[in-house]
């Protein structure tokens, strides 16, 4: 469980392939307080730490989770926002983020106003029915509020704080970025299923 407010940003330092993904993230978290087994959110995917050394951390990524994420289209040296696992009594400032991601949207448009960006993206049809105006997602591990939907596009904004301290600073029309859905829109939708 997650906040999405990003804690670090990483970087990757090794990637190879055996099977699934084994990929070596540096950061600057104190490595000796993360244990075997953690999760950590990497760009919003809950990844668990399978070894370590002085200043990285290994992960194992599935097959599933490299065609639903944009994990596959890391490389050396590739920034990737971090966010260690939620801990009874952390501030919740952002919203409950599972790590688990949906699908793929794109960055269609992106614009300035201001000292703020605002970003549109376009989602998959099957997940843009969960998302909805002044609602949250998750894109890349960063709880965000959504400003408009029109369809399946939708549009949300960026303070420069959050452009400094996440990998939103360097994003471009036409990046594919990770995307959970809000958990309550997801219930919301089943039970309107069964009505």
């Amino acid at each position: 469980m997650f906040t999405g407010i990003i804690t670090d940003v990483g970087s990757v330092r090794s990637i190879h392939k055996a099977g699934d993904l084994r990929i070596e993230i540096e950061t600057l978290y104190d490595i000796t307080t993360i244990d075997l087994g953690a999760s950590i959110a990497c760009n919003g995917v809950c990844l668990t730490v399978v070894e370590k050394n002085e200043k990285s951390f290994f992960v194992d990524v599935s097959a599933e989770s490299v065609s639903l994420t944009n994990a596959g289209d890391w490389s050396t040296g590739s920034l990737i926002n971090l966010e260690r696992a939620l801990k009874i009594g952390d501030e919740l400032g952002g919203h409950i983020v599972a790590g688990h991601v949906d699908g793929l949207a794109e960055i269609i448009m992106i614009h300035d106003e201001g000292d703020s960006t605002r970003v549109k993206l376009r989602a998959p049809d099957s997940l843009a029915r969960f998302i909805a105006p002044k609602g949250s997602v998750a894109l890349n591990g960063t709880s965000l509020t959504v400003n408009e939907v029109d369809g399946t596009e939708f549009g949300v904004n960026f303070i420069p704080h959050t452009k400094a301290v996440t990998t939103w600073g360097d994003a471009v029309v036409g990046d594919r970025v990770n995307l959970e859905i809000d958990t309550l829109a997801r219930y919301v939708a089943r039970l309107n299923d069964w009505t």
